[in-house]
């Protein structure tokens, strides 16, 4: 297939299922959101949170008008050099787990499209393959206790068996651990050949921005968020969440 190339770095994540590490609060810890957001771009995009990331974040920010959002961008290369997508794992586990203890109030949103969605499906494995050696810096799954703090987790395009098997032999399936199926939206267009094992349409894999569907993770997410008395209107009783909603 043409242009493939621009998601091989899916296979980075094979077998670097979620490690985490302590992280020590800082000394002067920045005021606790209502909502974390920790996103992995895809393949070859600047780094941030790439444009579907933002796509995402704005809409999310869009239908929670009273609640705090801050974003993060899980630093990783995203390139094809496929054992790097280890940072990547390392670092999104490494900032759920340091939201979870620092800000236990805080819920946590986890994304990623991509590249970027394999990276944040692994983070989320009970286990590690067996026999497999992680690299420094990983010490294993996170806590499952952290799963608590998480309230959604938003995959867009991510690799699915086949396309990891055609780009690398061998390549375990992506599996979101159990105490995330239930809060996981899988989102993958029919057409894109990541994701869909009959997908043949290589411009589909960028789609996920124009068809709606981060407005439908977006509103997946805030679905999940707990309600408090930020997300109504004291002026006329209206619920500030359902109304943005309404809009997005």
């Amino acid at each position: 297939m043409k242009r493939v190339g621009f998601f091989a770095g899916a296979t980075s994540a094979v077998a670097v299922v979620a490690g985490s590490v302590a992280v020590a609060a800082p000394s002067q810890a920045a005021p606790c959101p209502d909502v974390q957001v920790v996103f992995a771009r895809g393949t070859f995009e600047a780094p941030g949170v790439g444009a579907t990331g933002q796509a995402f974040v704005d809409s999310l920010r869009a239908k929670t008008p009273g609640k705090s959002v801050d974003v993060y961008a899980v630093n990783y290369p995203a390139s094809l050099d496929f054992a790097t997508a280890a940072d990547g794992v390392i670092d999104a586990s490494n900032k759920v787990t340091a939201t979870a203890a620092n800000c236990p109030d805080t819920e946590v949103v986890l994304g990623g499209y991509s590249q970027g969605a394999a990276v944040a499906a692994y983070i989320t494995e009970d286990t590690m393959p067996e026999g497999y050696v992680p690299p420094p810096g990983m010490t294993g799954p996170m806590p499952p206790s952290v799963s608590d703090h998480v309230a959604a987790v938003a995959l867009f395009g991510k690799p699915s068996s086949g396309f990891l098997q055609m780009i690398y032999t061998g390549a375990p399936p992506i599996t979101v651990g159990s105490h995330y199926a239930d809060k996981t939206l899988d989102l993958c267009i029919p057409a894109d050949p990541v994701c869909s094992p009959t997908g043949n349409d290589n411009g589909a894999h960028g789609g996920y921005i124009f068809n709606g569907m981060v407005d439908q993770a977006a509103q997946y997410a805030v679905d999940r968020l707990p309600r408090g008395p930020e997300d109504v209107d004291p002026g006329n009783g209206t619920d500030n969440v359902q109304q943005a909603a309404g809009q997005g």
